[in-house]
């Protein structure tokens, strides 16, 4: 089996200049063997790919990782809507390995960019 589960930490940024642990994600993932996301796996896996996004002060936020038509991957937290997904960056593009970077557009428009912390197998 090929599922990881992928922690992501907020790297820096104008709010966070040396990162933070306590704002991210949680999610789990079909890879290869190189750390990059496999679209055929998780069509077959989809029911397990869940994203946890947790924000320090906030109330944690619980959805699913998908794939888009066209390519795209995204964290969707309510299937009914659109406006409040997280985009990846060329994600497909990516390895998910420990000390790799990648960046989503948040619901409040803005780029992030965060750190992969961890991949463990499941």
């Amino acid at each position: 089996m090929t599922l990881k589960r992928i922690r992501l930490e907020l790297a820096g940024d104008p709010h966070f200049p040396e990162g933070s642990k306590s704002h991210g994600y949680e999610f789990v993932a079909p890879l290869d063997p190189e750390g990059r996301l496999l679209p055929a796996e998780w069509r077959a896996e989809r029911g397990h790919c869940r994203v946890t996004r947790f924000w320090a002060g906030e109330a944690s936020q619980h959805g699913r990782l998908m794939h888009r038509p066209g390519g795209s991957w995204v964290f969707d937290y309510d299937p009914g809507r659109s406006d409040d997904d997280e985009v990846g960056f060329k994600l497909g593009n990516h390895r998910f390995a420990p000390g790799e970077y990648v960046s989503f557009t948040e619901q409040d428009e803005a780029l992030r960019c965060f750190r992969v912390a961890s991949v463990q197998a499941l």
